[in-house]
Protein backbone atom coordinates (compact mmCIF):
# COMPACT_ATOMS: atom_id res chain seq x y z
CA UNK A 1 0.00 0.00 0.00
CA UNK A 2 1.41 3.04 -1.26
CA UNK A 3 2.39 6.39 0.76
CA UNK A 4 3.10 9.46 -1.05
CA UNK A 5 5.11 12.09 -0.12
CA UNK A 6 7.40 14.87 -2.35
CA UNK A 7 10.87 16.24 -1.80
CA UNK A 8 11.67 19.52 -2.78
CA UNK A 9 15.07 20.75 -4.41
CA UNK A 10 13.60 24.21 -3.16
CA UNK A 11 16.64 25.96 -3.91
CA UNK A 12 15.78 25.09 -8.11
CA UNK A 13 12.26 27.20 -8.30
CA UNK A 14 12.83 30.64 -9.96
CA UNK A 15 9.14 31.03 -8.68
CA UNK A 16 7.61 31.16 -12.27
CA UNK A 17 4.44 30.00 -10.59
CA UNK A 18 4.07 27.51 -13.69
CA UNK A 19 2.75 24.89 -10.21
CA UNK A 20 -0.36 27.20 -9.27
CA UNK A 21 -1.13 27.56 -12.50
CA UNK A 22 -1.08 23.99 -13.12
CA UNK A 23 -3.07 22.83 -10.09
CA UNK A 24 -5.61 25.25 -11.02
CA UNK A 25 -6.21 23.92 -13.77
CA UNK A 26 -6.11 20.68 -12.89
CA UNK A 27 -8.22 20.50 -10.03
CA UNK A 28 -10.43 23.35 -11.12
CA UNK A 29 -9.42 25.03 -8.11
CA UNK A 30 -11.32 28.95 -7.88
CA UNK A 31 -9.49 31.76 -9.09
CA UNK A 32 -7.84 34.37 -6.77
CA UNK A 33 -4.40 34.92 -5.03
CA UNK A 34 -5.89 34.22 -1.95
CA UNK A 35 -7.24 30.92 -2.99
CA UNK A 36 -4.47 28.42 -3.61
CA UNK A 37 -4.30 24.91 -3.09
CA UNK A 38 -0.34 25.70 -3.27
CA UNK A 39 1.93 28.95 -3.51
CA UNK A 40 5.43 30.10 -3.19
CA UNK A 41 6.56 31.75 -0.58
CA UNK A 42 10.31 33.95 0.46
CA UNK A 43 12.38 34.03 3.00
CA UNK A 44 15.01 36.15 2.59
CA UNK A 45 17.87 36.89 4.77
CA UNK A 46 21.58 38.34 5.11
CA UNK A 47 22.85 42.10 6.63
CA UNK A 48 24.78 42.86 4.06
CA UNK A 49 25.72 42.75 0.32
CA UNK A 50 28.14 39.23 0.58
CA UNK A 51 25.79 37.28 2.64
CA UNK A 52 22.27 38.73 1.46
CA UNK A 53 20.33 35.45 0.16
CA UNK A 54 16.52 34.96 -1.07
CA UNK A 55 14.67 31.64 -1.18
CA UNK A 56 11.73 30.72 -2.71
CA UNK A 57 9.65 27.74 -0.78
CA UNK A 58 6.90 26.08 -2.89
CA UNK A 59 4.13 24.76 -0.42
CA UNK A 60 0.76 23.83 0.16
CA UNK A 61 -1.19 20.72 2.26
CA UNK A 62 1.63 18.61 3.97
CA UNK A 63 -0.48 15.85 3.97
CA UNK A 64 0.37 14.73 7.71
CA UNK A 65 0.74 11.46 8.71
CA UNK A 66 -1.01 12.70 11.75
CA UNK A 67 -2.99 15.67 10.47
CA UNK A 68 -4.45 17.61 13.27
CA UNK A 69 -7.39 18.89 10.97
CA UNK A 70 -8.43 15.20 10.86
CA UNK A 71 -8.61 15.10 14.33
CA UNK A 72 -10.72 18.65 15.05
CA UNK A 73 -13.05 17.86 12.63
CA UNK A 74 -16.72 17.48 13.78
CA UNK A 75 -18.09 15.78 10.97
CA UNK A 76 -15.60 13.59 9.40
CA UNK A 77 -15.75 15.43 6.20
CA UNK A 78 -11.36 15.44 7.07
CA UNK A 79 -10.20 12.42 6.15
CA UNK A 80 -7.40 9.69 4.85
CA UNK A 81 -7.44 7.99 1.68
CA UNK A 82 -5.36 5.75 0.42
CA UNK A 83 -2.08 6.88 -0.21
CA UNK A 84 -2.39 8.54 3.13
CA UNK A 85 -3.32 11.36 1.81
CA UNK A 86 -5.31 13.98 3.61
CA UNK A 87 -9.05 14.92 1.65
CA UNK A 88 -12.10 16.97 2.38
CA UNK A 89 -15.72 15.33 1.83
CA UNK A 90 -17.01 18.48 0.45
CA UNK A 91 -20.42 16.84 0.93
CA UNK A 92 -20.12 16.52 4.97
CA UNK A 93 -18.11 20.04 5.36
CA UNK A 94 -19.95 22.55 7.23
CA UNK A 95 -17.20 25.42 6.91
CA UNK A 96 -17.05 25.60 10.64
CA UNK A 97 -13.30 26.17 9.84
CA UNK A 98 -11.60 24.51 12.74
CA UNK A 99 -9.34 22.76 10.65
CA UNK A 100 -8.42 25.72 8.76
CA UNK A 101 -7.05 26.51 12.46
CA UNK A 102 -5.56 23.69 13.42
CA UNK A 103 -3.58 23.08 10.54
CA UNK A 104 0.19 24.45 11.09
CA UNK A 105 0.81 25.22 7.65
CA UNK A 106 -2.57 27.45 6.67
CA UNK A 107 -2.98 25.06 3.56
CA UNK A 108 -6.73 25.29 4.11
CA UNK A 109 -9.11 27.89 2.55
CA UNK A 110 -12.75 28.20 1.63
CA UNK A 111 -14.04 27.68 -1.90
CA UNK A 112 -17.28 29.65 -2.52
CA UNK A 113 -17.92 27.21 -5.59
CA UNK A 114 -17.83 24.08 -3.34
CA UNK A 115 -19.47 25.76 -0.49
CA UNK A 116 -16.51 23.72 1.26
CA UNK A 117 -13.07 23.93 2.47
CA UNK A 118 -10.60 22.56 0.27
CA UNK A 119 -7.23 22.16 -0.20
CA UNK A 120 -4.44 19.99 -1.95
CA UNK A 121 -4.98 16.91 -2.62
CA UNK A 122 -1.51 15.33 -4.26
CA UNK A 123 -3.54 15.41 -7.46
CA UNK A 124 -4.95 12.00 -6.15
CA UNK A 125 -7.28 11.66 -8.99
CA UNK A 126 -4.25 11.47 -11.99
CA UNK A 127 -1.50 9.37 -9.77
CA UNK A 128 -2.32 5.89 -11.30
CA UNK A 129 -2.55 7.34 -14.62
CA UNK A 130 0.22 9.53 -14.30
CA UNK A 131 2.33 8.49 -11.06
CA UNK A 132 2.98 12.24 -10.36
CA UNK A 133 1.25 15.62 -8.94
CA UNK A 134 0.24 18.23 -11.60
CA UNK A 135 2.51 20.60 -10.17
CA UNK A 136 5.25 18.16 -10.48
CA UNK A 137 4.70 17.47 -13.62
CA UNK A 138 4.83 21.07 -14.85
CA UNK A 139 7.82 22.41 -12.78
CA UNK A 140 10.18 23.80 -15.01
CA UNK A 141 12.80 23.23 -13.01
CA UNK A 142 12.46 19.88 -11.63
CA UNK A 143 11.62 21.38 -8.52
CA UNK A 144 9.43 18.25 -7.00
CA UNK A 145 9.61 14.96 -6.44
CA UNK A 146 6.39 13.35 -5.88
CA UNK A 147 6.54 9.36 -4.68
CA UNK A 148 5.32 6.51 -2.21
CA UNK A 149 7.72 6.47 0.78
CA UNK A 150 6.74 2.47 0.87
CA UNK A 151 8.66 1.40 -2.69
CA UNK A 152 12.46 2.07 -2.14
CA UNK A 153 13.03 2.19 -5.52
CA UNK A 154 10.79 5.76 -6.32
CA UNK A 155 12.75 8.65 -6.44
CA UNK A 156 11.77 9.80 -3.71
CA UNK A 157 13.38 7.30 -1.76
CA UNK A 158 16.27 7.50 -3.56
CA UNK A 159 16.42 11.25 -2.80
CA UNK A 160 15.81 11.34 0.57
CA UNK A 161 18.46 8.39 0.84
CA UNK A 162 21.22 10.60 -0.53
CA UNK A 163 20.33 13.95 0.93
CA UNK A 164 19.59 15.18 4.09
CA UNK A 165 16.41 17.28 4.43
CA UNK A 166 14.38 19.21 6.67
CA UNK A 167 10.60 19.35 7.54
CA UNK A 168 8.51 23.04 8.08
CA UNK A 169 7.09 23.44 11.78
CA UNK A 170 8.77 20.23 13.04
CA UNK A 171 7.92 20.91 16.48
CA UNK A 172 3.92 20.55 15.96
CA UNK A 173 4.60 16.61 15.78
CA UNK A 174 2.49 16.46 12.35
CA UNK A 175 5.46 14.26 10.69
CA UNK A 176 4.53 16.41 7.74
CA UNK A 177 5.25 14.75 4.03
CA UNK A 178 6.92 17.48 2.33
CA UNK A 179 10.72 17.22 2.55
CA UNK A 180 13.09 19.77 1.86
CA UNK A 181 15.90 18.89 0.00
CA UNK A 182 19.60 20.90 2.28
CA UNK A 183 21.75 22.74 -0.32
CA UNK A 184 24.57 20.65 -1.51
CA UNK A 185 26.80 23.71 -0.86
CA UNK A 186 27.42 23.33 3.26
CA UNK A 187 28.26 26.47 3.49
CA UNK A 188 25.12 28.13 2.00
CA UNK A 189 22.97 25.87 4.02
CA UNK A 190 24.92 27.06 7.37
CA UNK A 191 24.66 30.44 6.47
CA UNK A 192 20.94 30.38 5.30
CA UNK A 193 19.41 27.45 7.44
CA UNK A 194 20.62 28.14 10.89
CA UNK A 195 19.51 25.80 13.32
CA UNK A 196 17.13 24.22 11.44
CA UNK A 197 16.48 20.64 12.61
CA UNK A 198 18.28 17.97 9.72
CA UNK A 199 17.51 14.32 8.96
CA UNK A 200 18.36 11.41 6.97
CA UNK A 201 15.51 9.35 5.81
CA UNK A 202 17.59 6.15 7.66
CA UNK A 203 16.78 7.85 11.10
CA UNK A 204 13.72 9.08 10.29
CA UNK A 205 12.20 6.10 8.12
CA UNK A 206 10.92 3.93 11.36
CA UNK A 207 9.23 7.33 12.83
CA UNK A 208 6.54 7.75 9.62
CA UNK A 209 6.76 3.85 9.11
CA UNK A 210 5.11 3.43 12.75
CA UNK A 211 2.57 6.24 12.22
CA UNK A 212 1.60 5.46 8.66
CA UNK A 213 0.59 1.72 10.19
CA UNK A 214 -1.21 3.07 12.94
CA UNK A 215 -2.95 5.15 10.73
CA UNK A 216 -4.01 2.80 7.51
CA UNK A 217 -7.13 1.24 9.34
CA UNK A 218 -8.54 4.64 8.88
CA UNK A 219 -7.43 5.00 5.09
CA UNK A 220 -11.07 5.25 3.78
CA UNK A 221 -11.15 4.09 -0.39
CA UNK A 222 -9.59 6.88 -2.80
Amino acid sequence: MANYAMALEYQNCIDCRACEVACKDENGVMLGADKQRIWVGIVEGGTTLADAFLNFYPSQCNHCEDAPCITVCPTGASHFVEGGIVKVDYDMCIICKGCMEACPYEARFVDETKHAVDKCTFCDGRIQEYGTTACSATCPTKVRTFGDLEDPNSDIVKVLNKREFFVLKEDEGTLPKLFYLVPEDEEYAKRTLGNVKRHKWAEFKAKYEAEANAKKPEWKKA
